[in-house]
C-alpha cells in the first residue's frame, strides 16, 4: 500500500498518525505540493482531485479526502466505534474539523508559516482568528466533559482534530488560554505509535 503525503500537512499527519497506531505497514511517499508534484499528468490520472493525502491500496483502488481514509482504517477497530450514536459523534467532530475548524486555523497557519504573511493577505489572515477561536472553544468545552472529543477513548475525531489543533500558534492561536486542549494534545503525543509532523 502507497500513501502520498507531506507530515507538514495536517490532513497529511492525520493518516500517518492514524496508520502508526494502529500499526499498518505502508510505503510513505513524499510529495511536494509547493512544487507542483500533485498536478502533474502522472498524479493526477491516479488521483483526479490533485490534492494529498492520497492512498493507493494493495489492489490498486485509491481512496482521497484525509477524513474518508481515516474512516476506511478504522473501521472495526477501537479507534471507530461500533455504537451508532457514538459514531455519528465522531462524524459529527470529523464534519466540524473540515467545515468549522481547518478552514480557519490552517489557512491561517499556512499564510503566516509558509507565505510568511504577504501584505495582501494579512486582512484575511485577521478575519481568520474569530472563526479559530470559536472552534477551539467548542473543543475545550466538550474536553472539560470527557478526556477525548467523544467519551473517554481516543477516536479518529480526536487524530482529525489534532493535527491542525496542535500547531494552531503558527497560525497565530495561543493555546495558553486553553488548558483542556493542551492536556488533550499530551495525552495523543503519549500514545504508542504516536508520529508528529516534520
Amino acid at each position: 500500500m502507497r500513501v502520498y503525503g507531506n507530515l507538514q500537512s495536517g490532513n497529511c499527519l492525520k493518516v500517518k498518525l492514524l496508520l502508526s497506531l494502529l500499526s499498518i505497514d505502508h510505503e510513505w511517499i513524499h510529495v511536494n505540493i509547493l512544487d507542483g508534484e500533485t498536478k502533474t499528468a502522472e498524479y493526477l490520472a491516479r488521483f483526479p482531485n490533485g490534492k494529498i493525502p492520497a492512498v493507493e491500496l494493495n489492489d490498486g483502488r485509491t481512496l482521497c479526502e484525509s477524513n474518508a481514509i481515516l474512516g476506511y482504517f478504522s473501521d472495526q477497530t477501537p479507534l471507530l466505534p461500533s455504537n451508532n450514536y457514538s459514531k455519528a459523534k465522531v462524524y459529527e467532530w470529523l464534519f466540524f474539523e473540515q467545515y468549522s475548524h481547518e478552514p480557519f486555523i490552517a489557512v491561517a497557519r499556512f499564510i503566516q508559516k509558509y507565505l510568511g504573511m504577504p501584505q495582501e493577505r494579512a486582512a484575511e489572515y485577521q478575519s481568520l482568528q474569530a472563526g479559530g477561536h470559536k472552534a477551539l472553544q467548542i473543543m475545550e468545552a466538550q474536553l472539560t466533559q470527557s478526556q477525548y472529543l467523544v467519551g473517554d477513548e481516543l477516536t479518529i475525531a480526536d487524530i482529525s482534530l489534532y493535527a491542525y489543533t496542535h500547531v494552531a500558534h503558527e497560525g497565530g492561536f495561543d493555546l495558553a488560554t486553553y488548558p483542556k486542549i493542551q492536556q488533550w494534545c499530551r495525552r495523543i503525543q503519549a500514545m504508542p505509535g504516536y508520529v508528529g509532523m516534520d
